[in-house]
């Protein structure tokens, strides 16, 4: 008898997509195997063979006003976290470019703190222009809760992707951050899209979170309609509130990658931090729904290099985006 996941996948495929109205309870209550088999089935209608890696620089880092919770970048806490200024264009470039051999055609600057202005925002715009005319790069950015007038700067700069994570539900947040507000995030993203940029926007599960609540953050992605949505999977940080977090099982972690494709099914679903708690870096994620990661030799919390996702991808016979190539 075909499962109700299988059913459901089979109508995603023809056209329906999953609503607040609809019932959820076969993501949680089928065999993990058939969500994930369901999932994979989406993946591969939607976005076929394609992988889609971006890579990342910490491009200022530590001492950030806000009070996220898992955070060890918050000035709130005491994690030992490297602190550095604004880095300078020619490091970022640099970097970029490196990035860039290793055969990596998206990037992003990250930065903490709420935002971004003054010399740091001449700083990225400068190294924005650079990288838009330097290499072949996809630009992506992630600098906090701007304002649309400086995203149509970092449009003009060359940036193609603002990155604005909601984090979890609506509901869960305010136990996840007090020094902004959900609807600060979800300002920001309108911002974003207003200004022509396309939008990643994902979060972290493992925060304390519920079932309902990582169904809530899915749908509202979806009726957010981003582009991109990376999931981190929360590795306590001594320090943090969170840092006695338990960390979540593999099957968690795969049921719930696989439900973001069901209720997101031609996003980017990508593996974010934390992928080390899965075996060989989340070569099973990669067949429960997600089509994308963020790799890099400095994303310490992937478990894996560059060449060694490449390497990955080829033995599963999948093949880099063809923007990407």
């Amino acid at each position: 008898m075909e499962s109700r996941s299988s059913q459901i996948a089979d109508e995603i495929i023809k056209g329906r997509r999953m609503t607040r109205e609809d019932d959820m309870d076969f993501l949680l209550e089928d065999k993990l195997e058939e969500v994930c088999e369901g999932a994979d089935q989406i993946r591969a209608y939607f976005c076929g063979e394609k992988v889609d890696f971006c890579t990342i620089v910490n491009g200022r880092g530590g001492r950030c006003s806000e009070d996220c919770k898992f955070c060890a970048q918050s000035g709130h806490y005491t994690t030992g976290a490297e602190v550095h200024k604004f880095l300078e264009p020619d490091e970022l470039v640099a970097d970029a470019k490196a990035n860039e051999l290793e055969g990596v055609k998206r990037y992003s600057i990250v930065t903490s703190g709420r935002d971004l202005r003054g010399t740091d925002l001449e700083k990225a715009l400068e190294a924005y222009r650079r990288l838009s005319s330097e290499t072949k790069l996809h630009l992506c950015a992630s600098h906090g809760l701007l304002d649309k007038k400086i995203f149509v700067l970092l449009k003009e700069a060359g940036v193609e992707r603002y990155h604005a994570n909601i984090e979890t539900s609506e509901r869960f947040f305010p136990k996840v951050c007090t020094t902004h507000t959900f609807q600060d995030k979800l300002a920001c993203i309108a911002g974003a899209k207003q200004a022509g940029l396309s939008v990643c926007s994902g979060g972290i599960l493992g925060l304390g979170e519920d079932w309902m609540d990582r169904i809530d953050m899915a749908l509202t992605l979806s009726e957010l309609q981003v582009d991109s949505i990376p999931l981190n999977i929360l590795i306590p940080i001594a320090g943090t509130p969170f840092g006695e977090n338990k960390k979540l099982e593999r099957e968690e972690i795969l049921r719930s990658v696989a439900l973001f494709r069901y209720l997101n099914p031609d996003a980017d679903i990508r593996l974010a931090g934390g992928r080390i708690l899965l075996e060989d870096s989340g070569r099973e994620a990669f067949c429960s729904g997600v089509n994308a990661a963020i790799t890099g030799n400095m994303l310490t919390t992937s478990g894996n290099t560059i060449r060694e996702d490449m390497e990955m991808i080829k033995e599963m016979g999948r093949v880099l985006d063809e923007e990407d190539q």
